[in-house]
């Protein structure tokens, strides 16, 4: 910013980085609901607020956000750049250490049910934690066709 340049004080819904990021993310969430309603024969709108399902919505805002700063910046710039590493390393956690531990407290659960059955109630632990694979690349392109779209 040059020394006399006054600051700009736009509405944050100018930003039309962040509101195609928002809008990925937010159809992300509606398609959840729509897969869990075509695989299970019925509508779950908890799955607007649980983590987890078919289309990552991490993937998909943190795509949509990369994808926007390439478009606007260029991709040959250090914004994208961040923005690009953040998204791997957001889309790495998804499919990786939240699944993970996903399929422990999945075993835990089990050991838990066990434990019930001697008149013991301990909290079950939320098993749908993570992504895999094949939904984080489904967040991923998501995301990069709301950037396309929208800018």
């Amino acid at each position: 910013m040059a020394i006399n340049a006054q600051p700009h004080f736009g509405y944050v819904t100018d930003n039309a980085v962040l509101m195609t990021s928002l809008l990925a993310w937010a159809v992300a969430q509606l398609l959840k609901i729509v897969s869990w309603a075509v695989i299970r024969g019925k509508l779950n709108f908890r799955r607007l607020v649980e983590p987890g399902g078919m289309p990552s919505s991490h993937s998909a805002f943190v795509t949509a956000l990369a994808a926007s700063i390439g478009l606007q910046e260029g991709f040959d710039s250090t914004l994208f750049a961040l923005a690009a590493v953040f998204a791997l390393i957001v889309m790495y956690d998804a499919a990786g250490v939240r699944r993970a531990a996903g399929k422990q407290a999945r075993v835990l659960n089990a050991i838990v049910e066990d434990l019930n059955r001697r008149e013991l109630h301990p909290e079950r632990l939320r098993e749908l934690l993570g992504h895999t694979p094949i939904e984080v690349v489904a967040g991923a392109l998501l995301g990069i066709v709301v950037a396309v779209w929208r800018l």
